[in-house]
């Protein structure tokens, strides 16, 4: 695997200088939720976007534990131990492109609902600047991450030698951004070996607090992400970071309407 640098079509600027800055919309949920119910509040979302409705939104949140499997994934990429009944961690299979993946507590998860073209002249460009905001927030907690050519995420040196640490898949409907990235902070690591981390054989996962050795506060890493994404897309938050849960729709109303094919 080769390690490559920053793009040179990513421009950062500097976090404490947001005069040409648009208004965003920043939503932070602080308990672990379930899937399917971050799943519509993407789709009610999205929906909203791309009928303006409302402004470009991130949100923050940890899943309960679950397995995503996209597109790409493969019959072997999900253990054969792991499909008796006897195991509890569901599997969901998601719209988003890439293999199969696992989220849980400690694991901060970012979904950015853009419209992609204020941003970004294609979905590649979109997941360097995705990469960038995870790089400027491990930075922030010293952890030295790096990109690896032809696999999307963000790679690091630990302990038991290169390893992955956090992980992108995308998908953009009538112009406008799904699903996003997931940063191991500290959790659990061993439902990652039930399966091949993003269908990449050999791939080891690890956590911000494994290579740091110390505990981490995921509020904290959550709050150094928020800014970075506001760096690199060259939004300003009309919120101050953190939310506390649910929007009442996404709880009361389960009929939130699809903004594309599954």
């Amino acid at each position: 695997m080769t390690a490559i640098g920053s793009p040179a079509e990513t421009q950062v600027l500097d976090p404490s200088s947001t005069a040409s800055f648009a208004q965003g919309e920043l939503l932070t949920i602080g308990n672990p939720i379930q899937y399917d119910i971050a799943w519509r509040l993407q789709q009610r979302l999205h929906w909203d976007r791309v009928s303006g409705r409302r402004v470009d939104t991130l949100i923050l949140l940890q899943h309960l534990p679950v397995y995503t499997v996209g597109r790409r994934t493969k019959p072997g990429h999900v253990r054969q131990d792991h499909s008796s009944s006897n195991v509890d961690v569901p599997i969901e299979s998601v719209t988003r492109g890439g293999s199969v993946t696992y989220h849980g507590p400690g694991q901060l998860v970012a979904y950015p609902i853009l419209a992609l073209s204020r941003y970004a002249p294609g979905p590649k460009t979109y997941v360097r600047m995705l990469e960038e905001v995870l790089l400027m927030t491990l930075a922030r907690s010293d952890v030295n991450g790096y990109r690896v050519t032809g696999a999307p995420g963000v790679w690091t040196g630990s302990s038991g030698g290169n390893a992955k640490i956090a992980s992108i898949g995308t998908r953009v409907e009538l112009g406008v951004t799904l699903h996003g990235l997931a940063l191991n902070v500290d959790l659990d690591l061993s439902p990652f070996s039930r399966i091949v981390p993003c269908g990449l054989e050999g791939c080891r996962m690890t956590s911000i607090a494994e290579v740091t050795r110390a505990p981490v506060s995921l509020d904290l890493v959550g709050r150094h992400m928020a800014e970075s994404f506001s760096s690199v897309f060259q939004l300003e938050w009309r919120r101050p970071y953190p939310g506390t849960g649910l929007p009442p729709w996404v709880e009361l109303d389960p009929t939130i309407p699809s903004s594309g094919e599954d």
